[in-house]
């Protein structure tokens, strides 16, 4: 065994993946086996310690995600885990140590490859199962909040979908920030938000825009909206002159039919003609992987900055890591269901299994 691999063989066994064949229910998601990859240049083989279940992965079995890839392929959105070996060209102490990436697909596998330039450290200390709720979370909620809203100390901001888990996320965040937060969430999930310091709105019983307007008179310095649909033109208007509204989501055509890119595109263009108008206030629709294409060097260094930062927050206690709860990956119908249920507070994480039994694809 080379110098850039681990002396375990137990983890040299077989790759196994989840597969997502199709518009499918979640008992309809299959496993497939197959050989761990040997790495190439510049790349690296992570044996995968948690994945997590995100809305991205409810909208793309449902065929409704905006540029998901076409049927069949492995969802999973982010991971943690340890670097198994490495191809050429990357530094050999980088074997054995604890990485997170975002993939956008292929995590909900025991093993993936990556480029090297895609891992971002984790800080020792830091469990698998805790980092993975702080990576595509962490970075959304880090980067709207920072990099987009920009809200100084002592200003207010509503969070909708505040439990969940880019919410729980960035109201820590912001309140580490010294921002009052307003968060809209189902009753039962008030007093968590109360005990993180945020003032609580039924969005099930109480008429939001009107709440809101009575907690904050002259408006709000930002919105973060995942929402879209009905709720993207409310919160342009509960924002305060100078205010910034951060789309980045169409949670409530999840379950709609027809075209996907559709709800997107409407958000797109009120963003467009908001921003036209002189009216002192600001739009945009946040998504996580802008930029790539265009400098993807700087897209890296942006990312491992800002999760580093992440991290750090963690480190310092002013984050929680909320696992919603840890379920192995022969359980990801489970874990999908739970997600998608409404009733957990942070992130459904997925632990991959060595069972050898699974389905085949």
């Amino acid at each position: 065994m080379g110098s850039k691999e681990l002396k375990d063989r137990k983890d040299l066994d077989e790759l196994v993946e989840v597969v997502l064949p199709g518009a499918v229910e979640p008992e309809e998601l299959r496993f497939r086996h197959r050989d761990i990859p040997v790495p190439g240049a510049g790349q690296i083989v992570v044996r995968v310690e948690a994945t997590g279940v995100s809305f991205a992965e409810q909208q793309m079995r449902r065929g409704r995600y905006y540029d998901q890839p076409p049927f069949p392929f492995v969802p999973g959105y982010d991971l943690v885990g340890t670097v198994l070996t490495a191809g050429s060209g990357v530094a050999p102490d980088l074997v054995g140590r604890r990485v997170a990436a975002l993939v956008k697909v292929g995590g909900w596998a025991s093993h993936v490859v990556l480029d090297a330039a895609d891992a971002v450290e984790v800080p020792a200390g830091i469990g698998a199962a805790e980092a993975e709720t702080l990576v595509v979370n962490g970075i959304t909620a880090w980067q709207m909040l920072h990099r987009k809203a920009r809200v100084r100390a002592g200003g207010t901001i509503l969070v909708h979908g505040a439990n969940g888990g880019v919410g729980t996320v960035l109201v820590q965040l912001a309140r580490a920030a010294g921002l009052r937060v307003i968060g809209t969430a189902s009753a039962r999930h008030h007093d968590a938000l109360r005990e993180l310091g945020v003032t609580p709105v039924d969005y099930r019983a109480e008429d939001v825009p009107a709440r809101v307007r009575e907690l904050a008179p002259g408006g709000v310095d930002a919105v973060f909206d995942h929402l879209g649909g009905r709720s993207v033109l409310d919160s342009w208007r509960l924002l305060a002159p100078g205010g910034t509204l951060v789309s980045y989501g169409s949670a409530t055509t999840r379950d709609d039919t027809g075209s996907k890119q559709w709800p997107v595109l409407k958000i797109l263009g009120r963003v467009w003609l908001w921003n036209a108008l002189p009216n002192g206030r600001h739009a945009y629709f946040f998504n996580v992987w802008a930029g790539r294409a265009l400098n993807k060097d700087r897209f890296r260094a942006r990312l491992r900055a800002d999760l580093t930062e992440v991290f750090r927050a963690l480190e310092r206690g002013e984050v929680t890591a909320h696992v919603a709860a840890r379920l192995p990956l022969s359980e990801v119908a489970r874990a999908m269901r739970l997600a998608e249920s409404g009733t957990v507070a942070g992130k459904v994480v997925l632990i991959p299994d060595a069972q050898r039994n699974l389905p085949e694809a």
